[in-house]
């Protein structure tokens, strides 16, 4: 049950979630969706996809989510719900020691923002600063796939976060 909270609470990590678009995002890229992750009825964090003009989500381009935080958790909880959800899906990978530098702990209303730059780096933002970049083979679809993926937690959120 643990690891489930931990999980939803987890990565990719976003900037405050205002009713703006964040600056960091990919040139032309406009909000597609939103959604709120819950567990048992609580609140984890509001995500928004924001893709090429809004359109559909075209996992060959370049895209952002952003997550902001409902809830107050570690490092520790942020680093280990990625890498379980990641393993659950079929993507682990040995970035334990990355995800260390890219997550601090969140407050409420905390939000941090994953962009992409092709298929092989994530660059994740805080309060509009960035604060480490994932590089590896895939990562933008092994570590997205967590949100926005046909096995997510949950369809439902997927699928508004999709605009669907």
């Amino acid at each position: 049950m643990r690891s489930l909270l931990l999980w939803t609470s987890l990565c990719l990590a976003p900037v405050i979630a205002a009713a703006s678009q964040p600056g960091n995002l990919p040139r032309g890229a406009e909000q597609r969706g939103e959604a709120t992750f819950r567990f048992l009825g609580f609140p984890i964090y509001k995500a928004r996809l924001f893709t090429q003009g809004g359109q559909p989500l075209d996992w060959s381009q370049d895209f952002g989510l952003e997550l902001t935080y409902q809830r107050q958790l570690s490092q520790s909880d942020l680093v280990e719900a990625t890498l379980q959800e990641m393993a659950r899906m079929g993507n682990a990978l040995p970035i334990r020691d990355q995800l260390q530098k890219c997550y601090q702990p969140v407050e409420v209303g905390d939000s941090y923002l994953a962009v992409s730059d092709g298929p092989d780096r994530l660059t994740f933002w805080r309060r509009g600063v960035p604060v480490c970049t994932l590089s590896q083979e895939a990562i933008k679809t092994r570590f997205m796939e967590i949100f926005l993926g046909k096995n997510s937690r949950s369809a439902g959120f997927t699928r508004a976060l999709l605009g669907q």
